[in-house]
């Protein structure tokens, strides 16, 4: 496996919620973990996040209060965005924003995606998109 250059590693309150959501709500993929450390590399499709439940030791700088990652994004492009889509609403996963289609202006030129919005169980915001 090769590790992508950024890889964002997020702390997470209960590590056993945040698998089923990724795993079995999402779809991602697990790489390895380290248990005894509550610990998780995951991956999907090219994007790669690893996962730690939250401890005294961490790398905490300041008090973690839900939701985590405030005014942070994680933006997560995807080949077949509307079958996630749908395994998030089967699972009756809040959407923070329903799939639309979107317009962004990039060096002059318009790009037009698919996406949507929901919540991890900790509050990270992900955004899953499509070109």
């Amino acid at each position: 496996m090769k590790f992508n250059r950024l890889i964002p590693e997020l702390t997470v309150q209960d590590i056993e919620k945040t698998r089923q959501f990724y795993l079995d709500v999402l779809g991602f993929q697990l790489e390895y973990e380290r248990k005894e450390d509550r610990f998780m590399f995951l991956s999907f499709e090219g994007s790669q996040f690893m996962f730690e439940e939250m401890h005294e030791d961490g790398w905490n700088v300041a008090q973690m209060e839900y939701p985590f990652g405030r005014g942070v994004n994680f933006s997560i492009e995807a080949d077949h965005i509307e079958q996630i889509y749908q395994r998030v609403v089967r699972n009756q996963y809040p959407i923070f924003r329903p799939m639309m289609t979107s317009k962004y202006e990039s060096n002059g030129k318009y790009l037009e995606q698919k996406e949507f919005l929901v919540q991890d169980p900790d509050g990270y915001l992900l955004r899953f998109t499509h070109e």
